[in-house]
């Protein structure tokens, strides 16, 4: 595919350098230097301009584009840029947004705005958070199989039961399987012999419940997570309570802001808002925060969150996720004790990047910054993987791709050597970075 993206941020860069090496990309921005910068990195065409506008638009190829990714840090921006883009060709339009009320408005009239698909940053930020704070000890969560397969990222600590023991002592669940171990910067491919350390990633997938049960027996000091306080009234904040209210969770929220913390209020029935600095010590002590099973921290600043979770875990919270605008920060987040560091900018490339590739896969979830990809599949009779055992059948794929789980007429069926696949199941693979392009067309 040709495609075109327009905003070479944070964002705009993530997605170039994700589908550069498949495709043939154009990516436009009015800084120079990051244009300059990005076509260093990647093999991309750079074009310096205003991608709003039509004639900057014409020279990144937009009359051959199969694909416009409007991806800039402005709501408005992007969306004009896809209705200029419609005027003048027929590509499929991405719009990133940060507002849900462009969303809303959007999804009221599918096509509104010339925009194709919408990704909506705040709202994808809130929904990631919910799914970690749901499932104790995640580090990153996703659903298929319209939610009856999980898959599951967690790190395995010294205190864990499983830390130092096989794969094949271990696996003690019907219907999971140990897709990956990431340890280090090696994606591990688990044998039985695969011994587990503590300090790995250990990514599974199963049915929701049986993924639920591993959670809690892995860290079984976060077996329930009721109390959950979320720090900042932003609009991630927002809809990350209202999400845990829809899965009846009753949360606290506090807002320092007398205006905000009144809207909260009679927005979120469900939610106790709180007016405070939730910097103030005295006042998490007194909000008795070491009994918190999670203290998630959505204020507009990186700094502010960072020392909201620490003065949390400092105090006792059971376990902590912090939003984190700034990618080059995740990390150093994560390094100095907060448990989960989510990046809007890169949950949202990430987002934008599954869509493109979804004309093969009905769904995909990219592993550790596009490390893996566990695929959902609807196995067609020209697949490898059909009417054959899996033994038989992964004998022609690469040792990178690991079959986790099967759903046959909305029943889950547990992958074994001897399971026979058959044509209109929906499967959901683990794939190794390296060997996507490999098995893209034998799947």
């Amino acid at each position: 595919m040709y495609i075109v993206i327009v905003g070479a941020g944070e964002v705009g860069s993530n997605i170039a350098k994700s589908l550069a090496e498949n495709h043939e990309v154009a990516v436009v921005d009015i800084d120079p230097d990051c244009v300059e910068a990005l076509m260093y990195d990647a093999d991309v065409l750079g074009i310096e301009g205003d991608g709003a506008e039509l004639d900057t638009l014409s020279e990144a190829g937009i009359e051959k584009a199969d694909v416009l990714i409007a991806s800039t840090d402005d709501d408005e921006t992007n969306i004009v840029t896809c209705g200029t883009a419609v005027t003048a060709a027929d590509p499929f339009t991405i719009s990133r947004v940060r507002s849900a009320k462009f969303l809303r408005t959007w999804e009221n009239s599918k096509g509104a705005f010339g925009v194709d698909h919408m990704v909506a940053t705040n709202l994808l930020t809130a929904e990631n958070l919910a799914r970690v704070i749901g499932l104790p000890g995640a580090r990153d969560v996703e659903t298929f199989v319209d939610g009856k397969v999980q898959m599951g990222e967690f790190e395995v600590l010294e205190s864990s039961p499983i830390a130092n023991l096989t794969v094949a002592e271990a696996d003690r669940y019907e219907s999971l399987t140990f897709a990956a171990v990431l340890r280090d910067e090696e994606v591990i491919i688990p044998r039985g012999e695969t011994v587990i350390k503590a300090g790995d990633d250990i990514v599974v997938i199963g049915s929701r419940e049986s993924v639920h049960l591993f959670a809690t027996e892995i860290a079984p000091e976060t077996e329930t997570t009721q109390n959950v306080l979320i720090v900042g009234g932003s609009d991630v904040g927002y809809h990350t309570a209202r999400l845990l209210q829809d899965r009846g969770i009753k949360p606290r929220l506090v807002e320092q802001d007398h205006e905000r913390a009144r809207e909260l209020a009679e927005d979120l029935q469900g939610t106790t808002v709180l007016e405070s600095d939730a910097t103030d010590s005295e006042f998490l002590e007194r909000e008795h925060v070491a009994d918190a099973d999670a203290v998630v921290a959505t204020l507009d600043s990186d700094e502010k969150n960072l020392l909201v979770t620490l003065l949390a875990k400092r105090l006792g919270a059971e376990r902590t996720v912090a939003v984190v605008n700034s990618g080059e920060y995740v990390d150093l987040f994560e390094a100095v004790g907060v448990d989960v560091a989510v990046n809007p900018r890169e949950t949202t490339a990430e987002e934008i990047t599954r869509f493109t590739r979804e004309y093969d896969a009905t769904k995909v979830a990219i592993i550790e910054s596009d490390r893996a990809e566990v695929l959902e599949i609807e196995v067609s009779s020209e697949s490898i993987l059909a009417g054959r055992p899996i033994r038989e059948s992964v004998q022609e794929l690469p040792t990178g791709v690991v079959i986790g789980a099967i759903s046959r007429g909305g029943e889950l069926v547990i992958p074994r050597g001897d399971t026979v696949i058959e044509t209109g199941d929906h499967v959901v693979v683990f794939v190794e970075a390296a060997c996507l392009e490999a098995v893209n067309d034998k799947l």
